[in-house]
Formats: structure tokens, C-alpha cells, sequence
């Protein structure tokens, strides 16, 4: 779905287990999606791919067989932009910058994030299901531009 104009990432993490409808609502639309990690549930792959074309990584707590063909890092590139996919940024084993990303997109922590490092967005959802401290159950919208990447969270 590259041929888009300015399209839109929908970006999800952390939702083990649960995948709420409001969720599912927030994410119509988009033209791709990436689950950041902890799914926990193959189904809910196979919902969120319905809804747009899927990029997933394998998180820490995706211990079920099923889920054992998922890899632990990703790259979606989508309109002029190319995107990490790692579930926890712990584990990033590049330079994002030297290699051309222009996001990392990670979870794990169940707090949002949104921050530009060195040029390169750093991007981390929230948890859909789960969120921590003062944060709320969030997604991400990202519009890819031809001025860059345009972020935005979605709290639920």
C-alpha cells in the first residue's frame, strides 16, 4: 500500500491477551500496522492484520508456540519511510541514524513515548491493555509526509 499518499502507520503494543474494540476502532483506517510485542494471542494477529497489512515482532512474554514464528526485530517501509520494530529498546543492536530509519519503534515499558533522537523518531506506543504509572491505554497514529514523520498518540 505504498502508493498511498501520506499514509498512516497504526502502531500497537503490550496488549497481552486483550484486545479491546476500542482499539480495533482507533486503528480503521491506517494503512499498515505494527504490533511492537507481547500479543500473547496468535487471533489477535490475525485480527489486526484484517484491518491493514501487519508488521510483528516477537516480545518477551510471546512464549506460545504459535507465536514462536515471529521474529524479534522488524522493518516496515512504508512510503518514504523505513521503520525498526524491536520490542524492547534495550536490545537495539544498530545505529538507526547510520542506517536511514526513520523511526524505532519499541514497547515493553507500557508508557508512551514519543522523541526524536539524533533525527530519528523513538516511538513506543504504550500498552493498549495494560498501561503503567499515570499513562492510559494508548495507541499510536503515525502520518508518513514528505516532510517527515507526523506522530500522534491515541489514548483509548
Amino acid at each position: 500500500n505504498n502508493a498511498v499518499k501520506d499514509p498512516t502507520v497504526g502502531i500497537i503494543a503490550d496488549t497481552h491477551g486483550t484486545l479491546y474494540p476500542l482499539a480495533l476502532r482507533a486503528l480503521e483506517g491506517v494503512d499498515a500496522i505494527i504490533h511492537a510485542g507481547d500479543v500473547e494471542v496468535r487471533a489477535h494477529l490475525d485480527r489486526l492484520a484484517d484491518i491493514a497489512p501487519l508488521t510483528a515482532v516477537r516480545g518477551n512474554m510471546d512464549r506460545a508456540v504459535e507465536l514462536a514464528h515471529l521474529p524479534t526485530r522488524g522493518v516496515l517501509e512504508i512510503g518514504a519511510a523505513s521503520f525498526y520494530v524491536i520490542h524492547i529498546l534495550d536490545g537495539l543492536d544498530i545505529d538507526p541514524a547510520t542506517a536511514r530509519f526513520q523511526a524505532v519503534v519499541f514497547a515493553h515499558t507500557h508508557r508512551p513515548l514519543i522523541e526524536q533522537r539524533n533525527g530519528v523518531w523513538f516511538l513506543n506506543p504504550g500498552s493498549a491493555s495494560a498501561p503503567r504509572g499515570d499513562s492510559r491505554h494508548s495507541v499510536m497514529h503515525v502520518q508518513v509526509t514528505a516532510d517527515g514523520l507526523v506522530p500522534e498518540l491515541v489514548e483509548l
